[in-house]
Formats: structure tokens, sequence, C-alpha cells
């Protein structure tokens, strides 16, 4: 018998349930599908790192005497296209929680089942599938650290080897594999399972045991920059829990912690697909919001007058990323100096994130929002200024991103945004005053809690 591995979102070889499944047959044909659906809807910076972990995988197999077969289309027509042209009576896939890729491959296995192929599901893109872990009522969880705690003692299989021994299928017709076109002057990361194994290994060795302590600091490389890598699934994170496992350091600790935040917002957008584009707490869509306008545009840009707001939104724009504390601020600052409905701001990530996932993205927002799980209490509205001193009290993060402000005279603050000293180099005055802008999104708040 023959199968279909359909790639999506585990772009590797090892520790990939569904292809040890597929492999399991006599032979496999290794496809990819460019759904226009979403390829139209990713930013140009992921479609561009998804061709170069396209490319990485399809070196991978040509090692291995075969190509990655990717094909463009509609999966519910391109995938038995496939299947029929090397007389599969199986397609295995790692299964899809999303809105969208849950209907898709409902779609697909109704498409499959019209010419007798079976649909198979192994595993997923996380350690414990979304709708697994449940309170003793046998209803998901609403709060992460009662979710964090089930989720441990549920617990996670180990890691499997890459398949051996395997037949590969080839297909007729020509490989279309995309051309990469990076976006003009963004540098994306190395993409490939080779370049995220290399990655963790050195953070493994250089960073987990201080990432307790320097995950906030944005001048310091103190993260491990593997969401990318767990986006694509370039690497699964049970791989990486395995390896955290002996590791007894508060850092290793958090970094788990990390780890389930993912996968409690995975589960909460399976619950709650509505939560994808709608408020989670439905109460906050009644608050009083601005249009985008001139305002809008100053922070997508980086000129707010707030360095680390204007560091962190410069920074998403050079490299498809953002410090996961300055994600919070420079949210905290549109919806509430700026009155800008969460959406907007997720929208912009989401065009401009390599690492851009659905679940985390929409529901980080929430969270700073104040209307989704776990909220911050909307009255916690991060000051741009003194998170700035905080965690990045040398001013090298904001040194670096806005610089205009790198050659300040020594003992100048760079996080102080009126001072007059920065109007020589041609830094922008703030666009509005944060504490009038506090005052102001507390007094909407308070409209719809009466």
């Amino acid at each position: 018998m023959t199968s279909v591995m359909w790639f999506r979102r585990d772009l590797r070889l090892a520790d990939n349930p569904a292809l040890l499944e597929a492999c399991a047959e006599e032979a496999v044909l290794p496809l990819f599908v460019i759904d226009p659906r979403l390829w139209g809807a990713a930013g140009a910076p992921r479609r561009a790192y998804l061709t170069a972990s396209l490319q990485s995988l399809d070196s991978a197999l040509r090692q291995r005497n075969t190509r990655l077969h990717v094909r463009r289309g509609d999966p519910a027509t391109v995938v038995g296209r496939a299947a029929r042209a090397v007389g599969a009576t199986r397609v295995h896939v790692a299964a899809d929680h999303g809105p969208y890729g849950r209907q898709r491959d409902q779609e697909v296995e109704a498409a499959l089942a019209e010419r007798e192929v079976d649909l198979v599901r192994t595993g997923s893109a996380y350690a414990v599938a979304p709708g697994r872990v449940t309170n003793q009522g046998g209803q998901p969880f609403k709060v992460f650290t009662p979710f964090s705690k089930a989720w441990a003692e549920h617990g996670w299989r180990a890691p499997v080897e890459a398949p051996r021994g395997v037949t590969w299928l080839e297909a007729d017709g020509t490989v279309e594999l995309p051309e990469p076109r990076t976006p003009e002057g963004i540098d994306l990361p190395e993409a490939g399972e080779g370049a995220a194994l290399r990655r963790w290994r050195a953070f493994l060795d250089d960073g987990v045991a201080a990432y307790d302590d320097d995950r906030d600091r944005p001048g310091v490389d103190g993260t491990s920059r593997m969401s990318v890598h767990l986006k694509w699934g370039e690497i699964h994170p049970r791989t990486m829990l395995a390896d955290l496992a002996p590791l007894r350091s508060a850092g290793a600790a958090t970094y788990r912690k990390e780890l389930a935040w993912r996968e409690f917002y995975a589960d909460v957008l399976l619950h709650r697909p509505d939560t994808a584009r709608e408020y989670l707490r439905p109460e906050y869509a009644a608050m009083e919001y601005d249009a985008p306008d001139g305002a809008f545009d100053a922070w997508r840009d980086g000129r707010t007058g707030y360095p680390i707001v204007d560091a962190g939104m410069r920074q998403l724009r050079a490299t498809g990323w953002m410090h996961n504390r300055v994600r919070m601020i420079v949210a905290s600052f549109l919806v509430k100096d700026l009155h800008v409905e969460w959406q907007h701001g997720a929208r912009h990530f989401l065009e401009w994130l390599v690492d851009g996932d659905l679940a985390s993205n929409q529901h980080g927002w929430q969270w700073v929002a104040g209307c989704g799980t776990d909220a911050a209490p909307y009255f916690r509205v991060f000051n741009p200024t003194t998170q700035g001193r905080k965690f990045d009290p040398e001013g090298v993060y904001v040194r670096r991103w806005v610089p205009e402000l790198a050659d300040l005279d020594a003992g100048t603050d760079p996080h102080d945004p009126d001072g007059q000293s920065r109007t020589r180099v041609g830094y922008p005055a703030p666009i509005v005053d944060h504490a009038e802008e506090r005052r102001e999104a507390l007094r909407r708040w308070e409209q719809i809690r009466t």
C-alpha cells in the first residue's frame, strides 16, 4: 500500500508522528500544498520564511533521493489528485485544530472519501492536543494556571526518531517551490529543521539558565527565538520539553510555562473559534473606540515619540519579530493610549510577524486589551516610559532600533519622551500625553461597567 504525507505546520523529518505513520506503508509521497486562502492572507515576511523552510525540507529529502512535491490550489482538489497519481489509499497529516484548518480538513476528508482514500490524523503541533485537557467536569479551562497544572499532569509522549529505510514516491510534473521574495530591508532568521535544532541547542547551552531573569530585557539576547520554528513545526514542542525535563533551573521552569501558554491559547481557540476575530469577553465590544487615523499610522511606523514603542515597531519591520515584553507594551499603547480596537493591531502583527500564530497572537492581544483569558485588569495601563526604564535601563534596545537616539549625550535618558535634547536629532515629540490618555481609557472603561 502507498500513502501521501501531507506536510503543513510540521516541516521536519524528526519527531514527526504523522510522517512515521505514513512511512509504515510500502511507499510514501511527500507533499506540500500552497493553499491560496492561507498564502494570500499571510504577510510577505511569513511567505518568505515559509518558502525558505520548504526549500530546507526539500533539501533534506533530496539527501534521501526524493523531492518535496509542492502543488498550488484548493487542497480538497490537489490532495486527491496527488493521491490518485501514486495510487495512495491513505493521506497522513498532523491534526490541525485551528478554525480554518479544521474546516479545510473536513472538506479534504470528504473529497478523499469519494475516491475511497482515508485521511489519517496522527499527532498535532502541540505536546498535548487542544481539547485533551479538561477540568473535572469535562469542560475546557478558562484560566491559565489550572490549565497548566492539568497539562503537566497529563504529560506527553517521548519524541520519535526520523523514519529510516523509506521508499519515497515520485509524482509527475514539476515541483512548484515558490521563489523566495524577502521584503526589501528585512532580515529574516535562518529557516529549516537544522536551523531550529541549532538554535535550540545553543539556547540550552547558553540561555535557558538565565531565561527567568533575562526574558523581559529586550536589550539582551535573553530569549530563545524559537517561536518561528514552532510556528512552522521545524521542531516539535515535545522535543523541547524532553530536553528541558532534566533541568532544574528557574529558567527552565519558566520556559516550560511559556510552552504551556502556547498550548493554552490553542485550546481556547479550539473551543471558541470566534475569538480569532471577536472578543472573548463580549462586553468589551461595547467600549468606545477611535477609528485608526494618523496616530495609528505613526504607531505602525514607529514614530509615536515614545522610544520603547517605536523601537519595537521598527524591530518588527526590520526582522519580522518583536521581543515579547515589547509586544505587550506596544499593544497596550495602541489600545489604551490611542484607543484603537485590538483587532487592528493584531492584523498588523500577523502581516509582519514571521512567527505569526493565530491563537497566540489574537489571545495575546486580548490579554493586553483586558478582554481575554487571564486578562490583565483593564486599569493596568502600561506606562511606556517607565516600562522602558525598567526593562531597558541602559537604553541598549532603544538606541539600536531608534538610531536618532543612539548618540545622545552621556547621562541623557533615552526613555524620556519630553527630553529637550532629542529635538536636535529629528526624533518626534510624543503624539499623545500618556497620563491624559490613561485617564481617558479608564473613563471609557467605567462606561461599560455601569
